[in-house]
């Protein structure tokens, strides 16, 4: 990793060596800004949309544009920005991720590149972790965009669509990845044009990009309508997998942390079932609910990945800690989790839209972000999303020590040698930060120092309301605070005054998370801008992550090196064991998000063609020409289908058209005199010369009743097409996971299987629309216009 670590690190530095040129020009402007007055500094803004207009590229007014930055901002915040920062934005304005400490001052690095894209009119979106944030930036940050003549606005979770668009509007955009991801989805479901909030994706500036690129990066952004699945089949999957024991009927693989049935376990399956092969296809349901059942009893842990609050089962995000509010586990794993703890199963919802983040944000143009924390995810920003990774020098030399982490053979020993430590800690009154990777250990934690009579204060998912009051005073002399990775984002720990000479905040982490990055975020806790601080973990060989990926390696030095005495292991075998056993479940978790990019590349390719058709609808008034070449793409296949059958009855097989042809055209009898060449070539000729003029009359008949009815017919048939191709594809997903899938690559099986069935969406579509369009009548009563919901009623009816 030292070589990885060189091999980085002289990529930033060169490219921080090539950027700083241009830094210095605009720090050279300095004085010429400051003699501006500020109806000529806001005057900049104009001139640089007039020489864009003339030609001139954002680059060519790079330097211009940041100055003027930097000068309002220093005028309405008081704040000017320093080289660090001004290196950040312009890594930011290139596209790419920009690796800044904690306590740089991120939000105001974004000020310059956001303000510089923005002159292009075509809007700039800064993505921030949540609600609070996106506000406090927008009120905060905006007031130097406001003072240069740019517009803002704020995207929130409660605002209705008119609010959205005008927010959207703006030159730049404040709001959360979840927000701008469910109007990106919502708006391609609008029937007009108007309906939409947003415009073309143009520049992303995200912050805190590693949590969404890669924290969130399992979880899809899920629009749902109400299913009609029942529940019943929980319970009963629960209590099947409640009757098993491990070992006998099923083993947990530690690393992958799945599930799996052993034989007799299959046996038991197949009994309580009643069916006589478990694994055939048509049982995939059963093999599915059951597989969930397994997963949320044996491997989903109360208190680590989930909590229950007022009879709910609440995700608790393993990456910060925090509950994940309206969120709920896919595929069924929430409802089995509520059939484990025995509240209430909420009812199944039909998938009606999905995208992942990873597509999402591929939408945009160009794509840029910050964090404390990228560096060692630097392969996976460049393979996933193309981005390369810049790291920032800090403004001031980090002054904090990272001391080696303390090793103890038992988890109860390493709290106990935890709890000592903060105990002397808070005797000196040196404020101590603790990092816990659930909320079952914070409580444990806690509970060891109410013992020592220890005054602390706990921050977890089931304390998150007092969050920002708790981190306000973890700096102050003799402060205790207990939190999960709560702490790790998107706040800053300010000490007190005579906490420096103490020490300053000291971190102690109680075991090493998934991820480097986790760490990493603990420690960037303390020692911001150049403060003095401390930071320490402590690990046992107990330790879930030491466990899962260290045993086998573990057993082998067990037998040169004594781990089972009762005091602090000091060897680098064991602390090398430690590291390995991070960078495996590092790996492990990349190549598990790879290919759930893969997977999900095969369901964005056919929603980017889904979307782009129907938006090409949504735009056009008359769809007649797409509703005439639909017509002929179904004669020509229907034609196929049913005359191309080795050995068949030709007269049968073309009666059977007949048939097919008259329920799809809502036509009398088509007897065979109506068609002059019974060849392929001539049957489809007939049948299109029929079809066509038949739709020509409709047309004259019914005017602009059919043109309004046939494009909600075609909208209303896409997206319930497309939600059922949706759960198809997650079914095939599930079936392919489950199987052998006879020696395939599964990825390649999904690949091929999902195109064939979007083929046949794709076509049954088009049928459909064909029909319906067919089928639609006017009321005799009714001349001029139908009314809207006669005409639902009568393409509902279809």
């Amino acid at each position: 990793m030292n070589i990885l670590s060189n091999i980085l690190g002289n990529y930033s530095s060169r490219e921080v060596k090539r950027i700083l040129p241009k830094v210095e020009k605009i720090m050279a402007l300095e004085e010429a800004m400051k003699n501006l007055s500020d109806e000529e500094l806001k005057g900049k803004t104009l001139e640089f949309k007039e020489r864009l207009s003339k030609g001139e590229t954002l680059d060519d007014i790079l330097i211009e544009a940041f100055a003027v930055v930097r000068e309002a901002s220093f005028r309405v915040l008081k704040m000017k920005h320093y080289k660090e920062q001004l290196i950040g934005g312009i890594v930011l304005h290139q596209g790419r991720v920009a690796e800044m400490k904690t306590g740089e001052g991120k939000t105001l690095v974004a000020t310059c590149p956001s303000y510089l894209n923005a002159l292009a009119g075509k809007g700039v979106h800064i993505v921030t972790v949540n609600d609070y944030l996106a506000q406090r930036d927008k009120e905060e940050m905006g007031q130097v965009h406001d003072f240069l003549g740019l517009t803002t606005g704020v995207i929130l979770n409660n605002m209705e669509a008119p609010e959205r668009r005008e927010a959207y509007n703006c030159d730049i955009t404040y709001g959360t990845n979840s927000e701008y991801g469910f109007d990106y989805l919502r708006d391609n479901m609008v029937v007009e044009p108007s309906e939409r909030v947003q415009r073309e994706l143009n520049f992303a500036i995200i912050d805190e990009v590693d949590s969404i690129f890669i924290d969130e990066a399992r979880t899809p952004l899920v629009i749902s309508g109400q299913g009609v699945k029942s529940i019943e089949i929980y319970k009963i999957a629960d209590r099947f997998a409640k009757s098993l024991k491990e070992e006998e009927d099923y083993v947990i693989d530690e690393k992958t942390k799945t599930v799996i049935l052993t034989d007799e376990g299959v046996n038991k399956a197949e009994k309580y079932y009643s069916i006589e092969n478990f694994s055939d296809e048509e049982h995939m349901n059963i093999q599915h609910h059951t597989m969930i059942s397994l997963r949320a009893n044996y491997v989903m842990t109360l208190g680590v990945d989930y909590i229950i609050r007022d009879g709910e089962i609440m995700i608790v995000d393993q990456f910060t800690g925090r509950v994940m509010e309206g969120r709920r586990f896919s595929e069924g794993l929430h409802q089995a989790i509520e059939a484990k703890e025995k509240v209430k199963i909420q009812e199944e919802n039909d998938t009606l839209a999905t995208i992942t983040y990873q597509n999402y944000f591929k939408l945009y143009k160009k794509l840029s972000g910050m964090s404390g924390t990228v560096e060692t995810e630097e392969k996976e920003f460049r393979e996933i999303y193309n981005v390369d990774v810049v790291v920032i020098p800090t403004h001031k030399p980090v002054a904090r020590n990272d001391r080696e982490d303390k090793i103890y053979p038992t988890e109860l020993q390493k709290f106990k040698a935890v709890v000592e430590e903060i105990k002397e800690t808070y005797e000196k009154q040196q404020p101590v930060l603790v990092g816990t990777a659930s909320i079952e250990k914070s409580e444990i934690l806690s509970f060891m120092l109410k013992k020592k009579g220890i005054p602390h204060e706990v921050l977890n998912a089931k304390n998150h309301a007092k969050e920002a009051e708790i981190v306000a005073k973890a700096g102050q002399k003799g402060a205790v605070t207990i939190a999960t990775n709560m702490a790790g984002r998107g706040t800053d720990i300010k000490l007190e005054e005579g906490v420096t000479d103490l020490g300053g905040l000291k971190i102690i982490g109680t075991e090493r998370h998934e991820a480097r990055r986790i760490d990493n975020q603990l420690r960037g806790r303390s020692g911001r801008q150049g403060d003095v601080g401390e930071s320490v973990f402590y690990v046992s060989l107990e330790d879930d992550i030491v466990r899962r990926f260290g045993k086998d390696r573990l057993e082998k030095l067990s037998k040169t090196i004594d781990t089972q005495g009762n005091t602090i292991i000091e060897n680098k075998k064991i602390q090398d064991l430690v590291d390995l056993s991070q960078t495996l479940v590092e790996s492990q978790n990349f190549e598990t998000r790879k290919d759930l990019v893969k997977y999900d590349e095969v369901l964005n390719t056919q929603r980017v063609l889904i979307y782009n058709q129907r938006n090409q609808v949504v735009n056009t008034k008359d769809i007649t020409e797409d509703i005439k070449n639909m017509i002929e793409k179904v004669i020509d296949t229907e034609v196929a289908l049913h005359l191309t059958a080795v050995n068949s009855d030709f007269d049968e097989d073309f009666k059977a058209l007949r048939r097919t042809v008259e329920d799809l055209l809502n036509l009398e009898e088509l007897t065979e005199e109506k068609f002059d060449n019974l060849t392929e070539v001539g049957i489809k000729a007939t049948l299109k010369d029929i079809a066509l003029t038949t739709y020509e009359e409709k047309i004259t008949t019914m005017g602009e009743i059919l043109l309004d009815a046939q494009k909600r017919i075609l909208l209303k048939t896409v997206d319930r097409r497309w939600v059922e191709h949706i759960e198809t594809m997650d079914n095939l997903k599930k079936y392919i996971s489950l199987q052998a899938y006879n020696q395939k690559d599964p990825i390649i099986a999904y690949q091929y299987e999902g195109s064939r069935l979007f083929e046949d969406t794709v076509y049954n579509m088009q049928k459909e629309v064909v029909k319906l369009v067919f089928h639609v009548e006017v009321p005799k009563e009714i001349k001029v216009q139908l009314p809207e919901a006669e005409l639902e009623t009568a393409v509902d009816n279809e």
